[in-house]
């Protein structure tokens, strides 16, 4: 025992030579730390201002003033931290110097000294086992003290903190990202409030005054290839009317135009009531239908109707429940019924719909038409079915985001690399559909997908697949997309479109729409019918 604690004997200068290496690792944290706070510094330093472009001098100035300023926050920074940093660095040295101290202190002290380590006769046990008793307090203070300061000197320690802090951050962050998908899906889902008063006050108008609803004989323009035919399907009445105004008002000859809108079976009174109550300007022609007047689409021969009675889809769409629909975060969008909807895949049957037309252009109720379209008919289409402007840039947006290639026959037909095209606005050449059998197509590739091992559902997906290699693409002038979820979209490109698509979750009649894009939604919403005033549209 006792040539052990004489092996232990803290030497004159042990002191200075903890100090000395506990100073170097402090040093060496204290540094990665603070490259770590230089650069957030850095990255979060003050927004430069906006000079004026016309004096180059006064923009060089002012990137000057900048960097100065950068530069101020970034020493401060430093300096903040380094004061910090040298009180706590003090009171560890002082700790572990009294420390030291302690232990050199207890070995030379009288009693022990004399009785332990320079007596030659035995040891005495009393006095040992005091010895003993003391020794192993002060080992259980040094112990407490270096746990307490190991985070500073164990860089496997920080490591393994900085890992397990990672994690949980990263656990709060996949937990908010399904907290608010899940959110965001209720929001896009939901019907508001004006929109549920507005059909209701279009409803009882029609109840009110039945005589004044009769509905009209068919228009010959109805079936008129030599027109301009338009196709809009939904069941919502308000964007329905801003897409068609839309169309008009920037129309050249709007005599010429035909606009076809198919609603469902609840809609179709009160959509008809609209137009009634606020007809188009400029003579242009409306024809108003309900999905179930085109009784070709049954569930023997369209498969989104037999779909529509399978109960694993079913459940996989009306059953989204908080706890169930986040699972899987990247795939809560396409949750939503509406993409089991027989209105989201009438645009598959347009040739069947429109037997005596040429070419129709098929647009979506969130879209708004900015400039005459008529040039549109005029695109060659070089035998193609399908123009629409692509989406890809650099590796985003291909067909690898939509597909599943790891199923063979997706693998077999399809290149990942392909560009995807967007739906929204689309001139079909009816009469190149019909040669192809593309609705044939879209009915071979529907019917694979019941499972969903081809895709995640929607009609994007089932688009690309029918049109892969008859789609034409157009300028991208033609069609900016994805106002209803970028907020980064140059104003320059919207006001070039000649159509603007409110892609994405945030619809302009909602209340998380975008401010910076609304008012260009809002300016042909019809405020003066008395309905949008009654229901607080808000606009």
């Amino acid at each position: 025992m006792a040539m052990a604690v004489r092996g232990g004997r803290i030497a004159p200068g042990g002191g200075s030579g903890l100090r000395n290496f506990f100073s170097y690792r402090i040093f060496v944290s204290a540094m990665l730390t603070l490259l770590f706070l230089a650069t957030f510094s850095v990255l979060f330093s003050s927004q430069p201002s906006h000079p004026d472009s016309s004096d180059p001098l006064k923009t060089r100035l002012d990137l000057i003033y900048n960097q100065a300023n950068n530069h101020i926050a970034l020493v401060n920074a430093y300096s903040s931290y380094a004061r910090r940093l040298k009180i706590e660095i003090s009171r560890q040295l002082k700790m572990f110097d009294n420390l030291a101290k302690n232990f050199s202190d207890l070995q030379l002290k009288e009693t022990y000294r004399k009785v332990l380590f320079e007596s030659d006769g035995p040891v005495d046990e009393d006095v040992l086992r005091q010895f003993e008793k003391e020794v192993k307090d002060k080992v259980k203070i040094a112990r407490l003290m270096i746990v307490e300061s190991k985070e500073s000197y164990d860089n496997q320690f920080k490591i393994q903190k900085l890992k397990d802090t990672i994690f949980a951050v990263n656990e709060l962050l996949l937990k908010a990202k399904k907290s608010g998908a899940f959110t965001s899906m209720i929001a896009a889902k939901s019907t508001p409030k004006s929109l549920h008063c507005l059909a209701m006050r279009l409803m009882e108008e029609r109840i009110a005054h039945p005589e004044k609803y009769i509905d009209d004989e068919p228009k010959t323009e109805f079936e008129d290839p030599r027109l301009y035919h338009y196709a809009i399907f939904s069941d919502n009445v308000i964007a329905i009317s801003v897409v068609v105004n839309s169309i008009v008002k920037n129309a050249e000859e709007p005599w010429k135009h035909v606009i076809h809108i198919v609603t469902d079976r609840m809609n179709l009174a009160a959509t008809k009531v609209w137009f009634r109550m606020r007809p188009v300007q400029g003579r242009a022609h409306i024809e108003i239908k309900s999905v179930d007047e085109f009784k070709f689409l049954d569930s023997s021969y369209a498969p989104v109707f037999k779909q529509l009675k399978s109960v694993s889809l079913r459940k996989f769409y009306f059953e989204n429940r908080a706890e169930n629909a986040t699972k899987d975060v990247n795939n809560m969008k396409y949750r939503n019924p509406k993409y089991l909807s027989m209105l989201n895949h009438l645009r598959f049957y347009l040739p069947e719909m429109y037997p005596n037309l040429r070419k129709i252009l098929f647009l979506d109720d969130d879209t708004v038409v900015q400039k005459d379209l008529t040039s549109l008919w005029s695109v060659d289409m070089d035998g193609k079915v399908n123009g629409a402007v692509d989406t890809c840039f650099g590796s985003f947006r291909r067909y690898a985001e939509y597909l599943n290639f790891s199923h063979p026959l997706v693998k077999e037909k399809f290149n990942p690399r392909a560009c995807a095209w967007a739906f929204g606005m689309n001139m079909f050449d009816l009469d190149a559909w019909r040669q192809q059998k593309c609705t044939e197509q879209y009915h071979y590739w529907q019917e694979l997908n019941e499972d969903r091992m081809l895709w995640q559902l929607g009609t994007l997906p089932a688009g690309l697949v029918t049109f892969y290699s008859s789609t034409k693409l157009l300028d991208k002038s033609w069609h900016v997309f994805g106002l209803g979820i970028n907020p980064s979209i140059s104003m320059d490109d919207i006001n070039r479109a000649a159509v603007i698509h409110f892609s994405g979750d945030m619809k302009p009649w909602l209340d998380i729409a975008m401010n910076n894009y609304k008012h260009l939604w809002t300016k042909y919403v019809d405020n003066e019918m008395e309905f949008v005033q009654m229901c607080n549209f808000g606009m």
